[in-house]
């Protein structure tokens, strides 16, 4: 399991690495023909890796649920995010993988309700939950690269 939590924070860096020259401006961009941008991928990111991991096991997130409502599957950015909420986002993006890494490893996830995911792949089991993530931290990591060269 260390190889897939290690995977995910190198996923991760390298993504704040791509977008670290970009403006608040850039990052709230929708491009046309998208329907979010890379501000809202990134939370999305934050969101739903908290939610396959932490909520489906009977957890509570780490985020707000105002975070929850603005960010989870099938929403679109609502407003403009500024620097400083950014700046916290960025925050648990490099965070949050480091305490799922160390609640992992200290046992707290008992329970899982099984999930299916909108590519129709069931999670069974918070093993489950963790590779999944990956495979979704992969899809909007080439969504924020196709992004980045529109804005």
């Amino acid at each position: 399991m260390q190889k897939r939590f290690d995977t995910l924070l190198k996923t991760r860096e390298m993504l704040l690495k791509v977008i670290a020259p970009l403006t608040n401006e850039q990052i709230n961009k929708i491009p046309t023909g998208f329907k979010n941008n890379i501000a809202w991928n990134v939370a999305h990111l934050v969101v739903t890796q908290q939610l396959l991991c932490y909520k489906l096991s009977g957890l509570d997130c780490m985020v707000s649920d105002e975070m929850i409502e603005n960010f989870k599957k099938e929403t679109a950015p609502n407003y403009h995010i500024s620097d400083d909420e950014f700046a916290i986002i960025k925050a648990q993006l490099l965070q949050l993988p480091v305490k799922l890494d160390e609640d992992y490893s200290n046992g707290i996830f008992k329970n899982y309700t099984e999930y299916t995911t909108s590519v129709n792949i069931t999670l069974t089991s918070i093993e489950d939950a963790i590779d999944f993530n990956l495979f979704h931290e992969g899809i909007h990591l080439g969504v924020v690269l196709q992004l980045k060269k529109l804005v």
